[in-house]
């Protein structure tokens, strides 16, 4: 019997970082399930159909700030593929709310980044954990693993980035939820990573003109990134930094003291905090 094709969903996968990402596992023969605002969205998938003849695909416009529409594509997804795999969380935008304004009273800010890039990736990675956790282990793997969620933060969110601190913030956010809910997740068998890009070329930016003094790293270099953290099952709880040809798996930071250890150690065995 011939093994049953992976089933790989793609949020932001029609453009920019996501669409590398689905054309890596297209060259797998993975049946990839992109979720996309784009409107060009069938047809760029249409086009990958033609180029990809082992892979399979579909394509649902979703705003995955909407938790309504996202859990209607997910649904769906598993009711027409019977399991799903590995979920990218990658879909973000970069529109930035400047907070020093000088106003005679302040404006409340518009969020829509956090809304994106934090919320949508915390449902995003809800829905996940509920459909992984209906598969079986993967035979043989050691440890265990039912299914791989990778979720796309940036090196912004390690680094301190002056010109757009509520994008940092969101991103840090999708960091520390990562690695937060790398041991729990363990409990179910299901990895769950994060990348952390520097500069790639990608339509997010406002301008091309943006790239022209910058170090960009290549696409490959994060493609490569995502299969050594989906194809090692031992991973989880990492974050992947895609700088130049490298993927570095950047370190937690170290407690302070060993009563902050101690006292992060017991929260987790009491379960509640």
């Amino acid at each position: 019997m011939a093994p049953q094709r992976k089933s790989i969903v793609v949020t932001g996968g029609a453009s920019g970082i996501g669409l590398g990402i689905t054309r890596s596992f297209a060259e797998q023969g993975a049946h990839i399930s992109v979720l996309d605002v784009n409107s060009e969205g069938d047809n760029i998938v249409k086009a990958l159909s033609s180029e990809f003849s082992d892979a399979s695909f579909s394509f649902t416009k979703v705003d995955i700030s909407n938790w309504d529409e996202l859990a209607a594509a997910f649904e769906q997804i598993y009711r027409d593929q019977g399991r799903i795999d590995v979920v990218m969380a990658n879909a973000g935008i970069s529109k930035e709310v400047k907070l020093n304004l000088d106003e005679e009273t302040p404006s409340k800010p518009s969020l829509p980044s956090l809304d994106v890039n934090l919320v949508g990736t915390i449902y995003t990675v809800k829905l996940a954990i509920h459909y992984i956790k209906k598969n079986t282990t993967v035979n043989g793997a050691s440890p265990a693993s039912k299914g791989s969620i990778i979720c796309t933060a940036s090196n912004a969110g390690l680094y301190p980035f002056p010109v757009a601190p509520i994008y940092a913030a969101g991103k840090a956010g999708v960091i520390n939820l990562v690695r937060s809910l790398a041991r729990p997740l363990g409990l179910d068998a299901i990895q769950i990573n994060a990348l952390a890009p520097a500069v790639l070329e990608t339509n997010i930016a406002p301008s091309k003109d943006l790239f022209k003094p910058m170090i960009v790293t290549p696409m490959s270099t994060l493609t490569r990134g995502v299969q050594q953290l989906v194809s090692n099952p031992s991973l989880t709880g990492q974050v992947a930094e895609i700088h130049g040809s490298e993927v570095t798996l950047a370190e937690s930071p170290a407690y302070v003291d060993e009563d902050t250890g101690k006292n992060i150690e017991t929260f987790w065995s009491l379960g509640y905090a």
